[in-house]
């Protein structure tokens, strides 16, 4: 399996939660970011998140960091999230003013993006759903999200737009909630550069059988463009190290990623909130590699022979034998 590995920046640094909103640990530079990033072996890409981490003045400052570790731009994470003026909503806001800043924020990331050597923008839009019942316009509201996707798409025909689907947080509901909804909106759109970002941990929150929504990507219009890796306990999008709760769905994910050939990035996107930023995403990386490593060297005849049988005590026995033997 080809894989190519990158870290959102800011995941080496420290995180922040809702009780404690200054961190568990000392603040980082954008240039110290970097530095602790070029210390994990095999990371060759990394993700920034707008405002965050661009701005209208530091394109080339950014582009010095990138040169100088060797570091690709995987994608900007445009921040349609982050601040007040999204509270009711981004690219589904009632209010047309902030949609077009929606729309303009995501244009300028992109542009942004192209300065820095990418070619892809992963679109989280936390702010757009509902909170209550008879707050929303599921109709008009959901025709306002995908001709904000439509035009974004139509900027630059050439660049990628990833959705990447969460069901929940902020919005107790989200309008980009799950695979199969990214995937409606891919076809609304019905542009090739509109695709979706798997992130494994809200495929989880949304009782998703992660495996399984890489396939459904595949079968419909090949649109997988981009893929988070983190995990959690399903209720909650907790941001843990790859791995470390749901290993047989990991495994299996990465399994279904060799077969139907995804050969994009598979970049971090962990919160170490109390652990050492660095630490834990080095460990995920190591994580990743291995599950890699793993179903390179799985015997594809017998995982195939296992899944056409559909012998449940057989698979649990295969597995058994294969990861406690």
């Amino acid at each position: 399996m080809k894989a190519n590995y990158s870290v959102i920046l800011s995941n080496v640094g420290s995180s922040s939660d809702r009780y404690v909103p200054s961190g568990y640990g000392r603040p980082f530079s954008i240039a110290e970011l970097f530095e602790r990033v070029a210390k994990i072996e095999g990371v060759t890409g990394v993700e920034l998140v707008g405002t965050w981490h661009v701005t209208e003045n530091n394109v080339k400052e950014l582009k010095g960091y990138l040169d100088h570790y060797g570091l690709k731009l995987v994608s900007i994470i445009p921040d349609h999230f982050g601040q007040i003026k999204w509270k009711n909503g981004s690219f589904s806001a009632k209010d047309q003013a902030i949609r077009k800043q929606a729309v303009a924020h995501t244009k300028e990331m992109i542009d942004a993006a192209v300065e820095l050597g990418g070619n892809l923008v992963s679109l989280w839009p936390g702010q757009d759903g509902y909170d209550y019942l008879f707050q929303a316009d599921y109709i008009q509201e959901r025709d306002w999200f995908s001709e904000g996707i439509m035009e974004v798409a139509q900027y630059r025909p050439d660049f990628r737009v990833a959705l990447e689907y969460k069901v929940k947080e902020p919005r107790t509901h989200s309008y980009l909630s799950t695979a199969a909804n990214a995937l409606l909106i891919c076809q609304e759109t019905a542009m090739p550069n509109v695709g979706v970002t798997i992130d494994f941990g809200h495929a989880l929150n949304a009782y998703e059988t992660p495996a399984e929504s890489v396939a459904l990507l595949k079968k419909y219009g090949d649109k997988l463009f981009h893929v988070h890796m983190n995990d959690n306990y399903r209720h909650w999008d907790d941001d843990m190290i790859v791995g470390s709760v749901h290993t047989i769905e990991t495994l299996e994910f990465f399994y279904w990623l060799k077969r139907t050939e995804y050969t994009g990035w598979l970049s971090i996107d962990q919160y170490p909130y109390r652990e050492d930023g660095l630490e834990a995403v080095r460990e995920g990386v190591c994580a990743m590699q291995a599950f890699v490593r793993f179903v390179d060297e799985l015997p594809t005849q017998e995982i195939e022979d296992l899944i056409r049988s559909g012998n449940a005590p057989q698979a649990a026995a295969y597995l058994r034998q294969l990861l406690l033997k």
